[in-house]
């Protein structure tokens, strides 16, 4: 155990800090592309039984008409975490008629051009169309294709006074907001050192349906007449193949600092681009077709496993929420959907992550050097596309390690976070998380990729087959409980006050689209 993680353990085991430890915050936000009972992408509008997309705040869509967000509430406990899941589960489910929820990160069967796949629609006020026109720029950019890609987003938070007390521990003078938002760029760095782990653990797309490549070079084997994948991969949406492109592959987004963090996202959104200057902010019929022309238009195009967030105010760009408040929590982007879970989580994935996340804040985290950032960039792909590949070898500060070795002293090293955690909330609930990764370290065919693998085999080697029977158990899960007739009407009443809002939204617009753009994008977080 390192002198840091130590002294930050033996601080906080103290049993007057256990209500703070407790006071951790979570929240989960998990797409599902609708889909037909024969598993085509859905083309129908988001139904208006789920309210509005721009304003309700638990469900709402993210690229595609079709790609619904569940949005849970901030909860203390992960065990209430997974309950509001999925009571918006059930709720979900008896306001889309005979469509399901896709089951799985890699999309369903496409439509045969990117053209039919429907860009979500916000209504027509100025913020509702900037979603939308943003939108708009990913398809050209990046294609519509790749913007189905689904997977769950967990938040997470320590109690201010948790940061407060190591601060206090540290001697340190600075402001706490300064402090906290170092901190969490801290755990930032550590989580980079260590997001391989999680690919390994949990990564859950080693395959896909050959229609999200159409037209597409690619280095896939074929299984079947139209699956593609790769014998070792354990998450492909996190690979080259997903969330990520050429011509984000230059960034150099620093992470030592807040404000370091804030400048590299204002070069990437103010650098020209040549080859989205040719294509124009509008189409051939005037209409907008992206933000602007430089390499990113927004800072969220950026795609991380990781961000640094906080709640932003109307109309206010993350960064400039950041660099004027500081972090209040971090996004957790690399998690793929659990198919083997109607949730798409489990309690147990969770628990763990609460566990690393712990980890990565309390341990030593220097700032990573050049030489490191390739570094955790490469294991990071290596593990992706190879992660079950027997005797993959990764480098730790140019040192050369088998990932399941590693893998197994990390878990062991985060031992006692499980135990402090298992010390405030009674049980051995962490531990036990803990445990079941290392069997997956002990054995690759525990892990998900893995019996995503086995279960298309055992479905004649059809990705989409044993994708749609996931979905089809599913739906059936979720139908079979109705909520409580009086739950059931209070979510009805806030999809009709959503829409609602909506509409007030529309109204109150007082100037035109043109100048709204120009305003939201003069925002700069150093004025």
């Amino acid at each position: 155990m390192s002198p840091t993680l130590k002294r930050h353990l033996d601080v906080l085991q103290h049993p007057q800090w256990a209500d703070s430890l407790r006071d951790c915050r979570h929240g989960i936000e998990k797409e599902s592309l609708r889909i037909s009972a024969d598993g085509r992408l859905a083309m129908t509008a988001h139904p208006p039984g789920l309210g509005s997309a721009l304003t309700h705040p638990q469900i709402t869509t993210d690229y595609s008409e079709a790609l619904v967000e569940l949005i849970t509430p901030v909860c203390r406990a992960v065990p209430d975490l997974l309950r509001q899941l999925d009571d918006i589960h059930r709720y979900t489910y008896s306001q889309i008629g005979d469509e399901w929820l896709w089951t799985e990160s890699m999309p369903c069967r496409l439509p045969a051009t990117d053209n039919d796949i429907p860009i979500a629609w916000y209504g027509s006020s100025n913020v509702g169309t900037l979603k939308h026109v943003y939108r708009r720029g990913l398809a050209i950019r990046y294609g519509k294709a790749m913007q189905c890609i689904a997977g769950i987003h967990y938040n997470f938070s320590l109690s201010p006074a948790v940061w407060q007390l190591l601060q206090q521990t540290a001697g340190d003078q600075s402001s706490a907001q300064d402090w906290q938002s170092a901190s969490y760029f801290g755990m930032i760095r550590n989580f980079r050192r260590y997001s391989w782990l999680l690919m390994y653990l949990f990564g859950a797309s080693p395959a896909l349906c050959s229609t999200f490549l159409q037209g597409r070079q690619h280095n896939l084997q074929l299984m079947g007449e139209k699956t593609l994948y790769l014998p070792w991969a354990t998450s492909l949406r996190m690979s080259d193949l997903g969330y990520n492109n050429n011509a984000q592959a230059g960034l150099n987004i620093c992470y030592n600092s807040l404000d370091n963090y804030i400048e590299s996202m204002i070069r990437a959104t103010s650098l020209p681009f040549a080859r989205y200057a040719e294509l124009g902010t509008h189409d051939a019929n005037g209409e907008w077709q992206q933000l602007n022309t430089n390499l990113l238009q927004i800072e969220n195009e950026f795609y991380s496993p990781i961000r640094p967030k906080r709640v932003t105010l109307s109309g206010e760009k993350p960064v400039h929420a950041l660099a004027a408040r500081g972090v209040e929590y971090i996004e957790v982007r690399c998690m793929d959907i659990d198919p083997f879970e109607p949730l798409g989580i489990s309690l147990e994935t969770a628990r763990f992550l609460d566990v690393f996340l712990l980890y990565c804040a309390l341990e030593e985290s220097p700032p990573l050097e050049q030489a490191e950032c390739l570094e955790v960039v490469e294991n990071f792909s290596l593990a992706v596309r190879r992660g079950r590949e027997p005797g993959l070898q990764l480098h730790q500060r140019g040192v050369a390690r088998t990932l399941t070795t590693w893998g197994q002293q990390l878990v062991t090293a985060m031992a006692p976070c499980a135990a402090l955690l298992d010390q405030v909330h009674g049980g051995n609930d962490y531990s036990a998380s803990l445990s079941a990764q290392t069997a997956k370290l002990v054995d690759p065919e525990l892990t998900p990729s893995a019996r995503v693998l086995a279960g298309i085999k055992a479905h004649g080697d059809s990705f989409f087959r044993f994708a749609l029977a996931q979905s089809a158990a599913h739906q059936a899960h979720f139908s079979a409980r109705p909520l409580p007739a009086e739950q059931q009407a209070a979510m009805q009443a806030e999809a009709r006050e959503s829409l609602v809002e909506q509409q007030a939204i529309e109204a109150a617009d007082d100037v035109d689209f043109d100048s709204f753009v120009a305003a939201y994008m003069a925002q700069d977080p150093r004025h």
